[in-house]
């Protein structure tokens, strides 16, 4: 009898089961619909990140390199498809549409992206996964244990399907609800792909202080760990009394006495810092990330803005920042017939200031006034209204 009544205890109810698989169907679902929303806010972020793993499998499986460097070239169009797969996945798994069908594209998925976050925590080869975006980062581990926990959903939804009989949408009105979902998701990642992102989490966002975030906060503070005669005690300031000894130091407020911003650096074709120098007085900055990808055919718009900066009133100084190597950059400006100095940055930084190649940046004493795509070149009046603008 006691045997019948433990095991009777242990089983959970079918009204618990049936909150826990409801529970989980909700949260899965809401999560990949999260996931590729934040990604087709940014499908260039995004393709980067595709773009980091191909060359990784291209290094570690060189038989094989030709494979990951062909999909290399389809990131963009990658990024696209399969932040748009996770939107439409989870909406069709929100109105029960096809569940299970949809459940088992979902576990592909869902295997995809851990086998991907394992590999970069296990190997430390591409250390954030863009899961989310530039809105949560993640370290690789804690991108790994989102995958296993999201498969610990998808085992509970699935093995227990009797629970969401119920379909929201079904036949002809499922057809056309899903054909607008996935036009929708599509139209949202083909917009940013094509201007910038809707929201930006990015250092360099419209508002944001250069100058400021390439200092701390405030100052580090540590906790000292010290012993005295078997006693272990924590202090704030490092005790002037020499009979404690010391044991460890930890960091209290290691995210704020860090810097936000801390590879940004500018320089000209001799190494000479031009940093400080950019982020003083009115500068529109022309971005050229790279000049083999550069989209030549608006240089013609962005040739008669600078010129006219040039001439602007209000002081602006026109010139332009790019990775590229100074012999090839030179060659480059008199093909497209760009005019102005020119200085050299990283290239990640130069992809993180503006997801655009090429694109434009309007400072004001450090401060980012405006970024503009390739495709939405402004007029003058308009970056001198930018540079009017200020930010609380």
């Amino acid at each position: 009898m006691s045997k019948l009544s433990f095991n009777t205890a242990a089983t959970p109810t079918p009204h618990v089961l049936r909150t826990v698989t409801k529970v989980s169907w909700a949260l899965l679902g809401a999560l990949f619909v999260f996931s590729g929303l934040i990604k087709l806010n940014d499908p260039v972020g995004t393709a980067y990140k595709l773009e980091e793993y191909f060359e990784v499998f291209a290094v570690d499986l060189p038989a094989l390199d030709s494979f990951f460097l062909f999909f290399k070239g389809l990131s963009r169009t990658l990024s696209i498809v399969l932040s748009s797969l996770e939107v439409i996945l989870g909406v069709a798994l929100l109105l029960r549409w096809h569940l299970r069908i949809v459940l088992w594209l979902l576990l592909g998925m869902l295997v995809f992206f851990t086998f991907l976050t394992f590999y970069s925590a296990a190997f430390n080869k591409v250390t954030d996964c863009g899961c989310f975006g530039d809105f949560i980062k993640l370290t690789p581990w804690t991108s790994f244990a989102k995958d296993v926990f999201l498969l610990v959903l998808w085992a509970v939804v699935f093995f227990n399907q009797r629970f969401l009989r119920h379909a929201f949408v079904q036949g002809t009105a499922g057809l056309m609800t899903m054909t607008i979902v996935s036009a929708i998701a599509i139209g949202i990642g083909m917009r940013a792909l094509g201007h910038l992102p809707y929201f930006d989490f990015l250092p360099y966002k419209v508002g944001n202080d250069i100058g400021k975030l390439m200092k701390p906060a405030e100052p580090a503070r540590y906790r000292y760990t010290m012993t005295r005669n078997g006693e272990t005690k924590e202090f704030d300031e490092y005790p002037t009394d020499s009979t404690w000894k010391y044991q460890a130091m930890t960091a209290v407020n290691p995210e704020k006495s860090r810097p936000v911003i801390t590879d940004f650096e500018i320089s000209d074709v001799d190494g000479n810092s031009y940093t400080q120098e950019l982020l003083k007085g009115s500068k529109m900055v022309l971005i050229v990330q790279n000049t083999n990808k550069a989209d030549r055919d608006r240089f013609e718009a962005i040739n008669a803005l600078m010129a006219a900066a040039a001439k602007s009133r209000k002081d602006i100084t026109a010139l332009t920042i790019t990775s590229t190597s100074p012999a090839k950059f030179d060659s480059f400006r008199h093909d497209v017939n760009l005019s102005g100095p020119y200085y050299f940055a990283d290239a990640t930084v130069l992809k993180s200031i503006v997801r655009s190649n090429p694109g434009l940046v309007i400072l004001n004493n450090g401060v980012v006034q405006a970024k503009y795509h390739y495709h939405d070149i402004p007029e003058l009046f308009e970056v001198e209204k930018a540079l009017a603008q200020t930010f609380k």
